[in-house]
């Protein structure tokens, strides 16, 4: 505002003296500049004024309800997030993903083109320390197991000639038709078998998954 002041100052000094050196344009233009600087002055001032003062109560609960709005919106995406994020109830190891990056799961599971049924899509166990073994009896040699206290087992790794003793954990008392095959050429696929569960601890240095087809061999002690 003082700039224009001054120059409106000159530009009257001037028209004082001689009318004729300043056009009325120029002095009109001079004596509105002032008045805009003078109006943009006191926008300022009360802009400070309003500063000064503090936030709005109004301005406060605005942004108090935006606020609001957010973190729900928040807790609403979140909880979409949860619906599509698998988490599982305890601690352990995943043993395998049927799925693939782009491939579709239904509810029931993972499309199996080798089993032709579905799958679950992820197959999680337990800690690694001992591995479980499940063992099936041809019905006709039931009869010849010993009792649960005296049973001995023996496993043998294909391809080796490691063994490693097992334990005893229990039986699934269910004689139910063989569904496990080893593949080999003169397996009988019609008999009924009655699985037994036995555990070892995993040797160090052994290299031993779960999945792999093992041989047991079960006698008295």
């Amino acid at each position: 505002m003082k700039t224009a002041e001054d120059q409106l100052a000159k530009q009257r000094e001037s028209y004082a003296l001689e009318p004729k050196s300043v056009s009325k344009d120029t002095l009109d233009n001079a004596i509105n500049a002032v008045g805009v600087a003078k109006a943009n002055l006191d926008v300022v001032e009360k802009q400070l004024a309003l500063t000064k003062a503090g936030a709005w109560i109004y301005d406060i609960q605005n942004q108090e309800k935006q606020y609001n709005a957010l973190s729900k919106a928040f807790m609403a995406s979140s909880a979409l997030l949860a619906k599509y994020t698998i988490r599982a109830p305890v601690d352990g190891v995943v043993l395998a993903i049927k799925a693939a990056v782009g491939s579709y799961v239904s509810p029931q599971g993972a499309y199996g083109t080798y089993t032709e049924g579905f799958d679950p899509v992820i197959v999680m166990g337990g800690t690694q320390t001992y591995l479980e073994v499940r063992c099936y009896i041809d019905e006709i040699l039931i009869h010849r197991l010993p009792p649960e206290a005296a049973m001995k087992a023996t496993m043998l790794i294909r391809g080796t000639n490691i063994s490693i003793p097992l334990e005893y954990l229990r039986e699934q008392p269910y004689v139910s038709p063989k569904i496990e095959l080893s593949n080999q050429r003169q397996e009988r696929v019609d008999v009924r078998v009655l699985p037994l569960i036995f555990r070892f601890k995993k040797p160090d240095n052994v290299n031993l998954y779960p999945g792999q087809l093992v041989d047991v061999y079960v006698a008295e002690k």
